[in-house]
This record gives C-alpha cells, structure tokens and sequence, in this order.
C-alpha cells in the first residue's frame, strides 16, 4: 500500500498534467517540451517511485486497472531504466536554453561595463581632477604630492565637508567641473552598463558556469548508459544526440566567454591601481555606480542652489547688497578648507594615473 497522502498528491499531479498515461510515457521519452513544461517535469521527478514502492510493486500480479491512479503511475514509470535519471536530463533540456541566455547576458554585462569604464576619457580625467583638488587641499602636508588614491576614497567626497558644514567635496568637485570642465559633467552616459553590472556577482556566475557543466556531463553519461536499454530508450537516445550536438558547442562558447570575462574582471581592478583579490570585480563597480550616483545627486543641488540664488538676487532691491552677498558666496567656495581631506596616499596606486 503506497501511502495515502503521497498517493493523494501524486493524484492531484497527474490531474494537472491532463494527459493519459501512455502519452505521458511517449513524451517522456521523446524528451518532448512543447508537451511538458520544467514545472510538470520537476513535479513528476517529485512523483517517481522509492526503492521501497518499486519493491512494493514490483511482485503485483493482479489486473493493474484494479490499482489507484498512483500504482498505475508507478507501475508505468518502473518500465522506463533510471527513470529519475531521464527525467533529470529532461529537465535540464528544457531549461537550458534560458540558463545558457541568463548566463551569457551577465556576463556581456561584466564585459561591457568593463570596457566603458576603462575606455572613458571621461572618467579618466575627473580622476585627474580629484587628485588634483586632493593634492591642492592637502598642500605643505605629508599628502600634499600623492599620485593617487584608493578607489574608495571616491566615497569619501560626500563625507567631507567644509567648516560651514554645507558644501561637501562632492559638491565643490561639481562646482569646478560645472565651471571649468562641463564636458565631464555627462560622464555617467559612457557608462551604461554600470548600474546593471553593480547587480552581478561573479560568485554566483561562476556557480551557474558549474551548473551548466555539470548537467551537460550527466546528459552524456545517461545517454552513454541508456544507449545499451534497447528499444525502451531508442527514441529518447536518438533526441538526446541531437539535443547534445547542440548544446556541447554552445556550452565551448559559453566557457570561452566565462574564461575572458575573468580576465577582464581582474584587469579593471588593476586598472585602478588596486589587488584584484583586496577589490574584487563587484567592489569596483558598486563603488563606481555609487561615486555616478553621489555626483548626480550634488550636481543637481548645486544647481537648485544656483537657482534660488539667482531668483533671490533678482529680488533684491539693491544691486550692490546683492553684489556683496555674491561676492560672499563666491569667495566662500572658492577656498575650500584645508580639513578637506580624501585620504590620499603617496604610493603609486593610482584611480586615475592609467
């Protein structure tokens, strides 16, 4: 007696496969998708029968109809040799088309990204510009002559404020670009991938690279074992072959791609002057795509502060008063205050010097 409640549920399984049993078997083994879905396989491997239920069965000599729904299941997967096995390489089949694009778009993802970093004139040159303010800032100390800095220091700039406690060095570097470098200002447009990158962890690309080649080895091992079953597994064979022709060559170009990406992952943290294995790929981008998204937001409250200090000069009754405000305002942004400081260090680890 099988148990009831597995009895019961395997039941409301079939019930929502919705085809008979016969037909089930040919789509099975005809490795047949447009018939089953990964869902209905992934609950028929739930379904399969245990050592102990094919044992049960197994001695049964009565009229198989006399059976619950679930016996006559069981009694029909038991015909198929590993049938947990096959159904393990159906499923693979049918969702390696999507594992293999999820795959091979991330990885895109880390290549592109690391392109547009490296490739942004940009970019390369607010680097420039920060060292220099940094150097400016620090000027008659032990920082005063740095060649670089750490990549996080980039972060660093919204935490450093002058003695007014309104202007950060964030905001005072969207000052001089706005004034003497506006064509830096877009940079965030040479990157485009960076906020999809920021979401990637090479961790788990590397799992689903190990994923894919694992189940392509079980498909060759079951379809080596299989092709001695006979005539049972004849056209399950012969759907696997060309299944695998397919798929091996995919997976050599997928395991290509992989390979340059690691490349590519630790030549953008060198780039920055930084260990690959201190800053990892996933280090470098997420400080990257927080530095864009700290400017953009100083830069847009610069410019709201422009705004109303304009709107307010244009009220003012009197023009020299509003000279003399300007001027104010004017001198004090003009002087940032020498307790700026963005941890600059005098080795030759540079975020910029490339």
């Amino acid at each position: 007696q099988i148990d009831l409640r597995r009895a019961n549920n395997c039941g409301i399984m079939l019930t929502k496969v919705k085809m008979p049993l016969p037909d089930l078997m040919s789509a099975i083994l005809a490795l047949d998708d447009t018939v089953l879905d990964a869902d209905q396989v992934e609950n028929l491997i739930k379904f399969t029968p245990t050592k102990e239920e094919i044992e049960l069965l197994k001695g049964y000599k009565g009229d198989k109809q006399d059976l619950g729904e679930c016996e006559q299941f069981f009694m029909e997967l038991m015909k198929l040799p590993r049938v947990d096995s096959k159904l393990r390489v159906f499923l693979f089949k049918i969702q390696f088309r999507s594992q293999v694009s999820d795959l091979k778009r991330n990885l895109n993802v880390v290549n592109s990204s690391a392109e547009e970093i490296r490739g942004s004139v940009k970019l390369k040159r607010i680097m420039q510009t920060i060292l220099s303010l940094g150097n400016a800032l620090n000027q008659g100390t032990a920082r005063g002559s740095a060649v670089g800095f750490r990549l996080d220091s980039l972060l660093k700039l919204s935490d450093t404020r002058a003695r007014n406690n309104k202007m950060t060095l964030m905001h005072y570097l969207s000052k001089v670009l706005s004034e003497k470098l506006p064509e830096l200002l877009d940079f965030p447009k040479d990157l485009a991938s960076l906020e999809l990158a920021a979401k990637v962890q090479l961790k788990s690309l590397a799992e689903e690279m190990q994923a894919i080649n694992k189940g392509l080895e079980k498909v060759e091992q079951e379809l080596t074992i299989s092709e001695n079953d006979g005539p049972v597994s004849e056209i399950f064979c012969k759907t696997l072959k060309g299944f695998l022709s397919g798929a091996e060559a995919e997976v050599r170009a997928l395991t290509s791609l992989y390979s340059n990406v690691g490349r590519n992952a630790d030549a953008l943290a060198l780039y920055f002057g930084e260990d690959p294995a201190r800053c990892p790929f996933e280090q470098v981008v997420t400080t990257l795509h927080n530095f864009v998204k700290l400017f953009t937001r100083s830069h847009e409250e610069n410019c709201k502060q422009l705004d109303l200090e304009k709107k307010k000069a244009q009220k003012e009754a009197e023009p020299e008063k509003a000279k003399g405000e300007s001027e104010n305002e004017k001198d004090e942004l003009s002087h940032p205050i020498k307790e700026l400081d963005i941890s600059l260090q005098s080795q030759p680890q540079t975020a910029s010097a490339k």
